[in-house]
């Protein structure tokens, strides 16, 4: 899954950062996925993270990239732009 967010009250990359160290971890921690950041590595107020689930139940990691991606639109640091999943 690819998310694009829009960052709020971020001037600096070093301010992107915080936000978005803690970010990664708590969703590796709390959805047992891999997560990182894709693109927009220089704009401080945007970022592309990419997520991903690993299972033999294709839905299964529907629900949980669904699940992350409802605990990402719940967040006040960000604003979820837009979002693509790809199942393979």
């Amino acid at each position: 899954m690819r998310v694009r967010l829009k960052l709020y009250g971020t001037q600096t990359l070093k301010d992107k950062r915080s936000v978005l160290e803690g970010l990664l971890v708590r969703t590796r921690r709390d959805f047992n996925v891999s997560a990182a950041e894709l693109d927009l590595t220089d704009d401080p107020e945007a970022a592309l993270l990419g997520f991903a689930h690993l299972s033999n139940n294709g839905r299964f990691s529907d629900q949980v990239l669904m699940g992350l991606l409802k605990r990402l639109e719940g967040e006040r640091a960000f604003f979820v732009e837009d979002w693509e999943l790809e199942v393979l």
